[in-house]
């Protein structure tokens, strides 16, 4: 994760550390703040299709059938075999097998697809990856089942719940809240859409430091921009493609994640949810993303 801290001038942007415990991050984001309000963007899927929300959920809305799961543990169980799959059990599949297809998972759980409407490709950018599939390195079902699971099951469930946007309002409206209350908002962030709303065009693969090396400077370009000023061993990152390890990818994420928040928090960026039921009620949006 990557860290910025609101200053007289503008924002201190730290370099980015490991997350640590995920069942006290929130609770050590907001000791960090002081008693200030805390916005946290997560690159995992906040809400649900809205076909699954609408037939299977349970609930009223997606911030109620998170809490609802803290009573049906089975739920984080990854099915082996589409015969498993139910609304149940929705995450699939445990490991690869010949033939599997996501329309064929969607069919299991009689609903249209996988994704949601912010997960579709735009003219900038490429899909998202859908909920519930955890096969392959495009997949966001992992993340989705660990972060729901370990983080924010036990946090709405505790006696300081985080705020969800956009199910419960709009973004600024939760973090002058969150600020009177020391509270957490949580939005998610997608790497690939931040840098397109950053104005950072990709060159070549983001897995490869040489290629995250050249983007640095339209990064750079953009913290300018939003007065976000670099500690010094985040330049010394940035200048580096954030290194040659596995996690540079990561790291890299984070940053443009962050940068993506102040984006909004500051107004440079509309705080943009588009005017569907659905969306707002299951499905959620990516924070800074176009209609």
């Amino acid at each position: 994760m990557a860290v910025a801290e609101r200053v007289a001038h503008g924002w201190r942007l730290a370099a980015p550390e490991a997350v640590g415990d995920p069942a006290t991050l929130l609770a050590r984001l907001a000791a960090r703040a002081a008693g200030g309000g805390v916005v946290l963007g997560v690159d995992f899927p906040l809400g649900l299709p809205a076909a699954y929300g609408a037939a299977h959920a349970r609930a009223p809305d997606f911030v109620a059938f998170l809490k609802g799961l803290a009573a049906r543990p089975g739920f984080f169980r990854v099915c082996d075999t589409l015969a498993e799959v139910s609304p149940d059990r929705p995450f699939y599949p445990r490991r690869g097998r010949a033939g599997m297809t996501r329309a064929s998972h969607a069919a299991a759980l009689a609903i249209p697809s996988l994704g949601r409407a912010c997960d579709r490709a735009t003219g900038a950018r490429p899909a998202g990856a859908p909920l519930f599939w955890t096969l392959g390195a495009n997949q966001a079902g992992k993340s989705a089942l660990s972060a729901w699971r370990d983080m924010l099951i036990p946090a709405l469930l505790s006696p300081c719940p985080p705020h969800l946007w956009p199910f419960e309002g709009g973004l600024h409206a939760l973090l002058a809240g969150a600020a009177e209350a020391g509270g957490v908002v949580l939005a998610e962030t997608y790497p690939a859409d931040a840098m397109v709303q950053l104005g950072v065009r990709r060159q070549g693969s983001k897995r490869r430091q040489a290629d995250r090396t050249a983007m640095a400077p339209a990064i750079r370009a953009a913290m300018r921009r939003l007065a976000a000023r670099p500690s010094r061993t985040l330049a010394q990152r940035l200048a580096d493609g954030f290194g040659a390890d596995a996690a540079g990818e990561d790291r890299f994420d984070c940053v443009l994640g962050v940068l993506c928040v102040i984006a909004v928090a500051d107004g440079a960026r509309p705080d943009h949810i588009p005017d569907d039921p659905a969306i707002r009620r299951w499905e959620g949006w990516v924070l800074g993303q176009g209609g």
